[in-house]
């Protein structure tokens, strides 16, 4: 039953008509999956505000390792949330900074930090 005023989500439903589970969407669960990589959800949060160079994406995500952010990043980039770019000079300078795609999660990211705040998870 639907509060008065709440809106239908048919796409959201728990089960079927015939009670069963209903599919999880694969295209929810990809992105979850992708998120909900160790470290992925607080590198995309990170570049949320502004661009970052890799030392200041370390430094702002305590606890990670330069190897694993590397790779985080190698990923990201590969399906097109973060794009790296390269300053010229001695030494280069490499930044981060989310694309297009990337900036349309930061809202949603957002929300699920209000969510996790309002029921006090954390480690």
């Amino acid at each position: 039953m639907e509060a008065v005023g709440e809106q239908p989500r048919a796409d959201s439903a728990s089960t079927h008509g015939n009670g069963a589970p209903a599919r999880v969407c694969p295209h929810f669960h990809a992105a979850i999956e992708l998120i909900g990589r160790r470290w992925s959800g607080a590198i995309l949060w990170a570049l949320g505000e502004s661009p970052h160079y890799f030392a200041e994406i370390t430094a702002a995500v305590p606890g990670l390792s330069d190897r694993l952010l590397s790779r985080r990043l190698r990923e990201l980039e590969a399906v097109g949330l973060v794009e790296r770019s390269v300053e010229e000079g001695t030494p280069a300078r490499v930044s981060y900074t989310l694309t297009e795609k990337g900036r349309t999660l930061v809202p949603v990211m957002g929300d699920l930090r209000e969510w996790a705040r309002a029921w006090k998870l954390s480690s």
